[in-house]
């Protein structure tokens, strides 16, 4: 169990601590057993292995620490729950004071042991647990309620006959030992006996007799332990074997959480003395033989051994042993009394150590280890020496003589004063109880290293101070040192063997270390796959020779403990290393730059199948320095002003974009590897759904055992919990960007955003990436796709982890900072090779209301810690954006219909009240007629189709235009058409084509695209391309799509996107885009730019006859930030009145000489070709495009055209114009037959062998429209239904009802009948009437 807080309240924040801590981290400082480098270590290594006096960059002190906080945690929350607080106006919701409270009269259950425990522990799991506990809950005094259930019985004779058999019996004795070590625990005689014992043995005598040491002789290691003379087991009771929580959290793993609490173990002690002592509390029948054997039997599988000599405070022994050995913590002081330290409540989560505490020393006798209590060892300014409170006491003759060792590293030195020193670990700002200090530890003086190292050992050991070695006087001392002589001389004591790891994770040595634990069979067992890597990379020439282990030497012997202190010793430089940003940073750097992507995510691969938990966890550690504010923020306020604390290490942009790379590269390195870039894109796709495994459709091609290898990693707790701290750093960077913006601006602002390192690295044609590793083409074209493909599955596995099913959602946690990183990803999308598809995460349109939420988007207001999911469209996909545009459209609409219906109420009481003459309702009523009227009628001629709309549109109210529309057309020539679709669909296809017909001088028509654009300088009145624009815009508001074709471009400016490039031009102008690429790409080498394309630096248009030319000038800054109308900004005008061309020249006089335009050159094509894109795409058709713009925003909402890309709004406006007959056949429905008749299958075969344009003529029959709407043939309604029989090859034509997407299909005698009355009908059609 494992609790994630994603901003760590130690990262720039203050936390009293108190001696508890010291207490805590001197006794494991004591205890804990130590790594060293190997003596079989290649010579290479040692320069890069440093020692370490800080326990908290200690692992195995780290690992007990965090198991004794989270131990500590879980007791509160359990008297949170089960005693409470006993507050008056408790508010606390988990807290027994407060239920009872709210409850009142009615009876409250309380829970009992085992419900509190599964509720504590899921509670102290919990992102920042300290804030649910109760700030009125003070420490609990009695024991646990869990140690009640715990019996003291005495041993039965026999029993202990069979025990002394036991120790007599060599055999016996061996298979059921341990073998000795000088390290604590290991065959300990005082906690060794039957160690895989379910029931334990205590003597209370023992526990002060013992002396735990860690020098131990080979006579200490023989000598046999002596037996108590007591049994503790459980009390029995009930069990329901079907409950989950029953079986899970009742078992002694969990129950361990209680019994080795501080509290719970001063309990059990006191039982110890006071039964040893013969003050026996255990009534006489549970002492009978008879029923102690009944009660043995009943706890045999429920319970642990515990150990005789039972320690204070000792951390939860629910998990491994570190390192593989039992764990020590400081003993009981001699008055055999808890030492609790009341508190008011618990600290927040924020709350920071006092650096102004004063110093206080331990009560308890001082450790026997040198040790700095600076988190990172950073600070090389000492506040207070204290090297003499925590060194180890030197032997006699050897230690008076020399005084503390100085560390190698100045980073390392004791720079803070005791009351900062606080546990390392998962749970920093847990308050501890109050912790017995450790006792004094007795030292052996003159032990060799044969003695320490146990018969047949080698020199090469994992010491634990203070346990005496030989040899050692350099500072930086190895296990490979000389072994003593034969005579036995007295050397250096053991007590200045501090810990070491490596300083640096190389490529080089990631390898290394990670071939030797896998060689060793010693990696984490893990559900990562592959479970093992080995070295793929091609070898570098003149690269020196791969690092290499020791051969044994003649005169050495192997320790059988060499695999044991190889994986202590990776372990530690692991955590040593990617704990600390610093040197986290310094390891995969090279030459000033972060190893290239390849590299990077190459050693972590490596590392995460090696030990992934311990990667994971050691990252997430240096993450937290990430939420530090970086330096030009705190200065940005007095000294007085405390708007951030104050923080020990900060990370400036660069560092902190480094950082985040690094460790979303070890995210990336714990999926599956995958050999196919299509297996990457599906998988992606069935994650998206927030599916583990697919159904059915495109996606469910991947293979279950795939699948569940994705499910494993992407599910991993410690992965997760490291990508979600990392999204919430993200956000919160991003945060301190804005702030120092806002504070002294953009321009001054000169450091790169935090996910520019990132970038960088993914940019693959990057020229100055740092390529450390030689990796072959597939693999690097293998790996382009993978990265960013895997990190939008991060990004997309964290917001579905955290998501509570609201659109609104947070910006400023985890969930916000995976949006942000999506979001950079897509402005980046062409560079990182993605698709607009692999963004999408269908998950949440599947659970969206399509109605509602699309509406509650218009009202809501996004801040930086409150956003809405269509912030984000590109998250969902297309037609599903089409709905929800649509949907909007569609509110907008009924609210405008229900108007007209709450006003004809309101109008039938004014006219009774005011008892009006009909003639005055009359003329009130043709007053109020636009509020009147239920719809937006246009009734229109066929012969005057755009005259009379603009004359019925002009001067609408816009809550006319929101009107659902109807449309007569033709009914005064007597057209009888029912409009419910068609007869709009076909007004607006004779509108439209008159309106674009470049005989009018308003648009000009491509004849090779068929692409319409505005004619610059029109002489037609820009009210008239207004209207056009009102036009359009009616038509997307009622969900039609218009037989046009404009160019991109036009749609990017309608959405307020830029027109800068050439690929925004290309649908529109190919042979112009055409010829400015060449232009760019042109070589000199083959002649001169100005010579071989002679282009002077002008803009020209042909319009009217005539030719204008302009010299084109750039856009100057001020033009660009304040005004458009400037003298270079204007295109000429065609007069539209006779009085204007008498009044302004004619725009061709205008143009300027031949040779006074530059020449293009290659110094300034670029520049030339950007204007260019502007001077077509802006400059010449500004008052025309300004107007129809106007027009075009009439009706549509400008907040839900954010929703639409310019390719989905061309979509939405001119359909889709590629007719795929086969999903067209797919999707048809008939009526009156089905699709296996001979007439259905004839009209088929006839049809699949139609060209583009009859398909179009077919489509637009059926349908009135010639285009398929957005989403495809499946959103379009297309029936076939049967219409009689027809024997006469002169009798009825095809009909249709396009309102409804009806085919009236005779039933033919034959196919070419068929043939010819069906292509009759679609070359003649025009017209409505009544069937």
């Amino acid at each position: 169990m494992t609790r994630d807080d994603m901003r760590p309240a130690s990262a720039g924040s203050h936390s009293r601590k108190h001696a508890d801590d010291l207490d805590l981290l001197a006794g494991l400082w004591e205890e804990a057993r130590f790594a060293r480098l190997p003596w079989d270590a290649p010579s290479e290594l040692r320069d890069s292995v440093e020692d370490i006096d800080n326990p908290k960059r200690v692992y195995a002190i780290h690992k007990a620490s965090r198991r004794h906080n989270f131990q500590q945690l879980v007791q509160k929350y359990i008297a949170q729950l089960r005693e409470g607080c006993g507050a008056e106006y408790c508010t606390t919701s988990t807290c027994f004071t407060c239920r009872k409270r709210i409850a009142g009269q009615a009876p409250v259950r309380r829970y009992n042991t085992t419900s509190a425990r599964t509720l504590a522990i899921y509670l102290a799991s919990q992102d920042n647990p300290e804030n649910g506990l109760c700030p009125n809950l003070r420490p609990p005094k009695a024991p646990p309620a869990a140690v009640n259930s715990l019996i003291f019985l005495p041993t039965h004779k026999s029993r202990q006959r069979d025990e002394r058999i036991f120790s007599a019996s060599p055999k016996l004795q061996t298979a059921r030992s341990r073998p000795c070590s000088p390290k604590l625990g290991e065959n300990n005689p005082a906690v060794s006996a039957y160690p895989r014992s379910r029931s334990s043995t205590f003597n209370g005598e023992s526990k002060d007799s013992a002396k735990h040491t860690s020098a131990r002789t080979d006579s200490d290691c023989q000598k046999q332990p002596q037996r108590p003379g007591f049994t503790v087991i459980e009390r029995p009771n009930t069990k329901d074997h079907r409950s989950f929580a029953g079986n899970v959290f009742g078992t002694v793993a969990f129950k361990m959480l209680e019994w080795l609490t501080p509290a719970a173990i001063e309990d059990m002690h006191d039982r110890v003395r006071s039964f040893s002592g013969g003050r026996e509390h255990v009534a006489e029948d549970l002492a009978s033989p008879k029923v102690e054997r009944k009660l043995e039997d009943h706890a045999l599988e429920e319970f642990p051994v515990l150990p005789a000599e039972t320690n204070v405070g000792s951390p939860s022994k629910r998990g491994p042993p570190v390192h593989g050995q039992p764990e020590k913590e400081a003993r009981v002081p001699k008055n055999n009394q808890p030492q609790h330290e009341t508190q008011p409540g618990p600290r927040s989560a924020n709350a920071r150590r006092n650096s102004n505490a004063m110093v206080r020393t331990s009560t308890g006798p001082k450790p026997k280890r040198q040790l700095s209590i600076d988190p990172h060892a950073q600070d090389t300014a000492a506040e207070e020496t204290y090297a003499t409170l925590l060194k180890s006491p030197r032997a006699a003759g050897s230690g008076a003589e020399k005084g503390p060792r100085v560390p190698k590293s100045a980073g390392s030195s004791l720079t803070r004063p005791i009351s900062q020193l606080s546990s390392a670990g998962f749970f920093d700002d847990v308050v501890l109880e109050k912790m017995p200090p450790p006792k004094p530890v007795e030292i052996k003086p003159k032990t060799s290293r044969d003695a320490l190292d146990g018969p047949g050992n080698g020199e090469s050991h994992s010491p634990k101070a203070p346990s005496p070695v030989l040899g050692v006087s350099s500072q930086k001392s190895c296990s490979d040192s000389p072994s003593t002589t034969a005579g036995g001389e007295s050397e250096m004591e053991d007590e200045s063997l501090l810990p070491q790891a490596l300083s640096r994770l190389d490529a080089e040595v990631v390898d290394f270390v990670c071939d030797v634990i896998q060689e060793d069979g010693i990696a984490e067992k893990h559900m990562l796959e592959p479970q093992s890597i080995s070295r793929f990379h091609n070898p570098q020439a003149g690269q020196a020779k791969p690092l290499r282990r020791k051969h044994k030497s003649s005169g050495r012997r192997y320790s059988p403990n060499l695999r044991l202190e190889w994986k202590l010793f990776v372990e530690q430089s692991f955590f040593y290393v990617l704990s600390d940003p610093q040197l986290a940073l310094r390891s995969f750097t090279k030459k000033g730059q972060l190893y290239d992507s390849q590299t990077l995510w190459y050693c972590m691969l490596r590392m995460t199948r090696v030990a992934p938990s311990l990667v994971f966890h050691s990252l997430w550690m240096a993450a937290a320095s990430l939420f530090a504010p970086p330096k030009i923020l705190q200065t940005l306020r007095s000294p007085t002003t405390r708007v951030f604390p104050r923080t020990e290490q900060t990370l400036s942009n660069i560092e902190a974009g480094r950082l985040i790379s690094i460790c979303l590269h070890a995210l990336v390195a714990a999926a599956p590897l995958v050999g196919d870039s299509r297996q990457l894109f599906d998988m992606s796709r069935i994650r998206s759904h927030g599916l583990s495994l697919a159904g059915s459709g495109a996606v469910a091609r991947q293979p279950t055992e795939l699948c569940l290898q994705y499910e494993d990693a992407f599910t991993d707790p410690m992965a997760l919990r490291l990508a979600r701290r990392l999204f919430a750093a993200i956000a919160t960077r991003l945060h301190f960007d804005a702030l120092v913006e806002s504070n002294i601006g953009p321009q001054r602002h000169k450091e790169e955003d935090v996910l520019a390192p990132l970038f960088s690295q993914l940019d693959f044609l990057n020229m100055d990436a740092v390529y450390v590793l030689d990796f072959s083409f597939p693999d690097r074209a293998l790996h382009e796709t993978r990265v960013p493909i895997l990190l939008l599955d991060w990004a997309r596995a964290v917001m579905l982890n955290d998501w509570d099913g609201s659109p609104e959602v947070p910006g400023d946690g985890p969930f916000g900072g995976a949006l942000a990183l999506i979001e950079a990803m897509y402005k980046r999308r062409q560079e990182l090779l993605l698709a607009d598809a692999q963004f999408r995460s269908d998950y949440f349109t599947e659970r969206l209301d399509t109605i509602k939420m699309p509406l509650s988007w218009l009202s809501h207001t996004s801040t930086r810690q409150h956003l809405h999911l269509l912030d984000f469209p590109y998250i969902f996909s297309p037609s599903t954006l089409v709905s929800y545009f649509r949907s909007i459209n569609f509110s907008r609409m009924s609210r405008a219909f229900e108007e007209f219906a709450s006003f004809q109420d309101k109008m039938a009481v004014m006219a009774q009240r005011a008892g009006l003459t009909q003639h005055h309702k009359d003329v009130l009523a043709e007053r109020l007629r636009p509020a009147g009227s239920k719809y937006l009628i246009l009734d229109i001629r066929r012969g005057t189709v755009l005259e009379d709309a603009f004359d019925q549109l002009w001067r609408r109210e816009e809550r006319e235009l929101l009107r659902p529309l109807k449309v007569h057309l033709g009914e005064s020539t007597g057209e009888e058409g029912f409009d419910s679709g068609g007869v709009q669909q076909e007004f607006f296809r004779l509108a439209i084509a008159e309106a674009l017909n470049p005989d009018h001088g308003a648009f000009t028509v491509d004849e090779r695209t068929r692409m319409a654009w505005f004619l610059p300088g029109s002489m037609e009145d820009e009210w008239k391309f207004e209207l056009i624009g009102l036009l359009v815009s009616l038509a997307v508001y009622n969900g039609l799509t218009l037989p046009v074709t404009f160019p991109k471009a036009l749609y990017r400016k309608l959405l307020g996107e830029p027109v800068t490039e050439l690929h925004h031009i290309a649908d529109g102008w190919p042979d112009l885009a055409s010829g400015l690429t060449s232009l760019l790409e042109w070589d000199e080498k083959d002649g001169a730019v100005e010579d071989v394309f002679a282009r002077t630096y002008e803009f020209s248009v042909s319009a009217f006859g005539q030719h204008v030319t302009r010299e084109m000038r750039p856009l100057s800054d001020s033009l660009h930030h304040h005004a458009r109308s400037g003298e270079d900004e204007t295109w000429p005008q065609f007069a539209k009145t006779v009085s204007q061309s008498s009044a302004y020249p004619a725009p061709h006089q205008g143009n300027p000489a031949e040779d006074e335009a530059p020449l293009v050159t290659s110094a300034n094509r670029n520049a030339y070709v950007s204007d260019y894109i502007r001077y077509l795409t802006d400059v010449s058709i500004r008052p025309q495009y300004e107007a129809f713009a106007r027009g075009f925003h009439a009706c549509l909402h400008p907040k839900s055209l954010s929703l639409l890309t310019p390719n989905l709004l061309q979509s939405v406006v001119e359909g889709v114009q590629e007719i795929d007959i086969a999903e067209l056949k797919r999707y048809a429905r008939y009526v009156g037959w089905d699709s296996s008749h001979r007439t259905v299958k004839d009209f088929w075969s006839v049809v699949k062998r139609y060209d583009e344009n009859m398909k179009r003529k077919l489509l637009e029959f059926v349908t009135a429209s010639d285009r398929v709407p957005v989403g495809g043939v499946k959103n379009l309604m297309f029936i076939i239904q049967r219409n009689g029989e027809e024997e006469d090859p002169a009798g009825r034509l095809p009909t249709s009802y396009t309102c409804y997407g009806t085919l009236l299909l005779p039933e033919y005698k034959d196919k070419e009948m068929l043939r010819e009355r069906l292509g009759m009908a679609l070359e003649n059609a025009q017209g409505f009437g009544f069937a």
